[in-house]
């Protein structure tokens, strides 16, 4: 069975369970269990990475919830696989063990633990890393849900993931790409969850004309990211900047040179799914909080950009006083103090049509910016 019909069968099983009800929860139950599975085939070769430097790698989920240690099949004495926990455990352990744990990790204690191993030069920055590894991962499951109630039909679609998505398989993990835009763009039909996807077409054509540079180290900002649609628009026009020429450095720059922000619990968990599938090892630049919680001039100077691409949800609402003190007007606005972007910037939004449908307004930059480069 190929990869696209798997995860159609997945989704079938997920139809069967009482718990899961429309696309959205099956997409978000699917979303939560392969970034499980795929961070923990991450930690594989960041085991081995830790190895090569004869130090131990430690992992921010504890053991008992780490997919290998629970979701992953493993074989018996006569060769044949089976689960570590029975159905009729199963989604016990996952709703009383495995979310509570992950959704209150503690960041600090597991970096001091982290930066224990290292030699002293390097503890502040493997606090920073580890920091960022326990945040993604705690930020993801912070509103998730388990939906599923059947242990059953669970492990029917662990069993299925197990067998089809091996992430370090480079041709499964092109194809694994494009089928989770699949599973992005069948978001449209559910509901109001359309809101936080865009076209790809539009997205490529957007970022295109923006054309952000990865020599410039030019940071890219979507303020309401989504499901991530321009961040990864924007990972495929950087990594088309790289040349035979190009160092090491050149590719890791280009996870620096993205940003998002999605105030939204399941688009936030997809978008930090889909990063990892555009290898972004640890997508902590995805941060998941409301953009226009934070007031118009409280933007430091670090936090600026040179580039912001964006489809925000115009018809969403806001509490009273949120985004009260941002401008008005719905063209770009730029303030020599304040705000997200800095001088040499370029915009690119959508602007609302006559119900909220949005259409492209035109990249711009400041006057004697040059457009082409």
């Amino acid at each position: 069975m190929n990869l696209s019909s798997t995860i159609k069968s997945i989704q079938d099983i997920m139809r069967k369970d009482d718990g899961v009800d429309g696309d959205a929860q099956r997409i978000g139950q699917l979303a939560w269990m392969l970034f499980l599975k795929i961070f923990d085939q991450c930690e594989e070769a960041w085991e081995d990475d830790a190895a090569d430097r004869r130090t131990k790698y430690i992992s921010p989920i504890p053991e008992d919830c780490r997919w290998r240690s629970w979701a992953k099949y493993v074989e018996d004495d006569k060769g044949k696989k089976k689960p570590q926990i029975q159905a009729s455990d199963l989604i016990n352990h996952v709703n009383n063990v495995v979310f509570p744990a992950l959704k209150e990790l503690e960041l600090e204690a597991y970096a001091t633990q982290v930066a224990k191993g290292e030699k002293e030069k390097e503890k502040d920055e493997a606090r920073t890393s580890a920091v960022a590894r326990a945040r993604i991962v705690r930020d993801v499951f912070q509103d998730a849900h388990n939906y599923m109630k059947a242990g059953t039909l669970l492990l029917e679609v662990i069993e299925k993931l197990d067998e089809a998505i091996n992430f370090h398989d480079i041709l499964t993990r092109g194809q694994l790409g494009g089928i989770y835009e699949q599973i992005l763009n069948d978001l449209r039909s559910a509901g109001n969850a359309g809101e936080f996807y865009t076209p790809r077409a539009l997205t490529d054509f957007m970022v295109q004309m923006v054309n952000p540079s990865l020599k410039k180290r030019e940071i890219v900002l979507d303020p309401a990211c989504g499901t991530g649609g321009f961040l990864t628009s924007t990972i495929a026009h950087l990594e088309k900047q790289i040349t035979k020429k190009s160092g090491a450095e050149d590719r890791k720059a280009i996870a620096k040179c993205i940003r998002g922000i999605e105030k939204k619990q399941l688009p936030h968990l997809l978008c930090a799914t889909n990063m990892l599938l555009h290898g972004i090892d640890v997508p902590s630049m995805i941060e998941h909080r409301n953009t226009l919680g934070k007031g118009w001039n409280e933007w430091r100077a670090d936090e600026r950009v040179e580039c912001v691409v964006t489809n925000p949800p115009f018809g969403g609402m806001e509490d009273e006083g949120v985004g009260s003190d941002y401008p008005t007007s719905r063209a770009p606005t730029r303030h020599g103090r304040g705000g997200l972007t800095q001088e040499g910037d370029v915009w690119a939004a959508l602007n609302p049509g006559p119900s909220h449908s949005g259409e492209a307004s035109a990249p711009q930059r400041p006057s004697g910016h040059a457009q082409q480069r």
